[in-house]
């Protein structure tokens, strides 16, 4: 009796129409997937964190040759080698030296690069294609061959140990790349807007400061970025260039702890860790507009 009472509900689970296999949406990854993807950028991230904090733990080091031995820092580790940099040390004199030299080819360079690209972007004249080809060009000759002639010039003209020399020299190396980002950028900015400006009396000058600046405020936070930086970390045209020591910008002052037979490895860390803090800081003030512009300008150039 009970076979034969089973018998309709075996019939009906037979009859249900099996459940489709669950599928996933076009871009959604597996488990494992997104597993390995996560995986792999925390390794990225630890990768490029680790020399930083390599630098900052030697910094902690009270003896020069803590770094052969990273193990006993931690027992001793100490910030005696940051005061001795700052009170002992032209580090705040390399640092205005620095900031001033920064604010200058960030400023001169990003106002170039942004009339430039602001040229090209809207304006047709003879030769517009060949000038930005031409700016892509000088970025193509490393530092070793321009130096010499660089150096000749800057002579000829008296600016040798000079910040507008080392300002001048730092912006030529900087507008290239700006220009085209700013170019890229710029073309994503309606056309429209010019025209009512236009409407409205503005001059093109007019046009450009008051309606496509504000609205190029992430392409321009990225050329500001790009600017500093090369100017607050280079090393060889102001080793060449600049030969008074109080004139001497960080990334020359922090050579003078070697010498031919000593290194102060220790004092060397610790001016590191400092020169980083401002580039950090600038990156945290401009970090949220440099996806936006980065991918603007590469989308358009």
């Amino acid at each position: 009796m009970s076979i034969t009472a089973d018998l309709p509900n075996t019939a009906a689970e037979a009859a249900a129409p099996a459940r489709p296999a669950k599928r996933r949406l076009r871009g959604q990854r597996s488990t494992a997937g997104s597993f390995l993807s996560h995986g792999a950028l925390v390794v990225a991230g630890l990768i490029a964190v680790f020399p930083v904090l390599w630098i900052a733990y030697i910094s902690l080091g009270p003896d020069k040759t803590d770094y052969l031995h990273p193990d006993r820092i931690l027992g001793k580790a100490t910030f005696s080698n940051y005061a001795f940099v700052l009170n002992h040390t032209d580090f705040l004199t390399w640092f205005g030296n620095s900031a001033l030299v920064a604010a200058g080819t960030t400023v001169i360079g990003v106002a170039v690069a942004a009339t430039t690209g602001y040229a090209v972007s809207r304006m047709r004249f003879p030769g517009h294609k060949q000038l930005m080809f031409t700016l892509l060009l000088t970025q193509a000759f490393p530092i070793a061959i321009v130096i010499v002639p660089m150096y000749t010039i800057l002579s000829n003209l008296g600016l040798l140990d000079n910040y507008l020399g080392l300002i001048l020299t730092y912006s030529g190396t900087t507008v290239p790349y700006c220009a085209w980002l700013l170019k890229g950028y710029f073309d994503t900015i309606p056309v429209e807007i010019d025209e009512a400006g236009r409407v409205d009396g503005l001059s093109p000058f007019g046009t450009f400061w008051r309606l496509i600046v504000p609205l190029a405020r992430p392409g321009l936070a990225v050329a500001a970025f790009y600017s500093f930086l090369t100017a607050w970390a280079e090393v060889p045209f102001a080793t060449t260039f600049m030969l008074s020591s109080d004139k001497y910008t960080l990334a020359v002052g922090l050579q003078s702890y070697i010498s031919e037979h000593d290194a102060q490895w220790h004092l060397m860390a610790a001016t590191a860790v400092l020169i980083a803090i401002p580039a950090a800081a600038v990156f945290y003030l401009v970090q949220r507009h440099l996806v936006t512009g980065l991918t603007a300008g590469a989308a358009k150039s």
